[in-house]
């Protein structure tokens, strides 16, 4: 569907779900940040992701009757979805939320559109633009502002720590590049997370064995935990409700859920974590809310791909 047919009612009702999206995928950070908190390493952290992942899927597939598929072009595309959209990004992310605060990886999070572009380049999905090149340049000021030595951001940035934390995002843009330009073999949303999940389960289960970071549930959960379980059913469940808003609003519409992701992400870190922010935060803000703006494709380059996504 293009974004331009919605009537007045339906873009409402979009923007609702816009919203809950934004504030769900912001949450992510400060409940990792609490995950990390007493010592849990990232490999279990990672397990319980896979494990929850999981089961929240075999309920959906279950429910849609969809079974999972098991031939060499579905099993490939599980296994480059694991790597590059959850077991690679997501051991770095635990790693790097043990050293920064919430609302820095909420910012830095935000350069993912902007490596999108970059690969896009590179692999032949996408066309140079001038425009696009200037939203680039905003949000590497963006970046620069966090990272710099000398920039107060309220509170201490260790530079190694933020660029494991653009890995991250740079890992999420490699994901989104595969799947536009080799896609997934056929495999609707749900079937590739569950089958993705499985293999993500895989490689990590013998890592977390190997380096002794398994964690034993407690009950009542204590407050990492919680966060840890809270983390990964909103993951999951903001995931396919994405999958479901691009189908039905189009692709421009859905991808707007950046600025959203990035602005709940330091509300909640305030909120939850009493993080506060000096006004070189909202500098930065304001230049990768600039980038994102510019970066992100005209209505029309993305029609073919909303039409696309409709149909399935």
């Amino acid at each position: 569907m293009n974004d331009s047919t919605l009537n007045r009612r339906e873009v409402l009702w979009f923007s609702l779900f816009l919203v809950l999206l934004g504030a769900g995928w912001g949450a992510t950070q400060p409940l990792s940040k609490i995950a990390v908190s007493t010592g849990y390493g990232h490999y279990g952290l990672v397990f319980w992701q896979q494990l929850i992942g999981v089961a929240l899927m075999v309920l959906v597939c279950a429910m849609r009757r969809t079974p999972l598929r098991r031939d060499a072009g579905a099993l490939k595309a599980y296994l480059v979805i694991a790597l590059i959209g959850t077991v690679l990004p997501s051991t770095l992310a635990y790693q790097a939320a043990v050293h920064l605060p919430a609302g820095v990886m909420s910012l830095l999070i935000s350069i993912l559109p902007m490596f999108a572009f970059v690969i896009a380049l590179l692999v032949g999905n996408d066309r140079f633009a001038w425009r696009r090149m200037i939203g680039l340049c905003f949000g590497l000021v963006g970046v620069l502002i966090i990272v710099a030595p000398s920039v107060d951001l309220g509170e201490a940035v260790p530079l190694r720590w933020a660029g494991v934390y653009l890995l991250v995002a740079l890992f999420y843009a490699f994901e989104g590049n595969y799947v536009s330009r080799w896609g997934v073999a056929g495999l609707d949303p749900f079937q590739l997370m569950l089958g993705a999940s499985l293999i993500g389960l895989c490689i990590v289960t013998p890592l977390m064995l190997v380096s002794g970071q398994t964690i034993t549930p407690q009950w009542p959960l204590p407050t990492a935990q919680a966060a840890m379980l809270a983390s990964s059913v909103i993951h999951v469940l903001v995931y396919a409700t994405y999958v479901w808003l691009v189908g039905r609003a189009g692709a421009v519409f859905a991808v707007q859920v950046s600025y959203m992701v990035t602005g709940f992400g330091l509300f909640w870190a305030w909120l939850i974590l009493d993080e506060a922010f000096s006004n070189m935060i909202w500098l930065a803000l304001v230049a990768m809310f600039a980038g994102m703006y510019l970066v992100q494709p005209r209505p029309k380059a993305m029609l073919a791909a909303d039409l696309v996504i409709g149909d399935n």
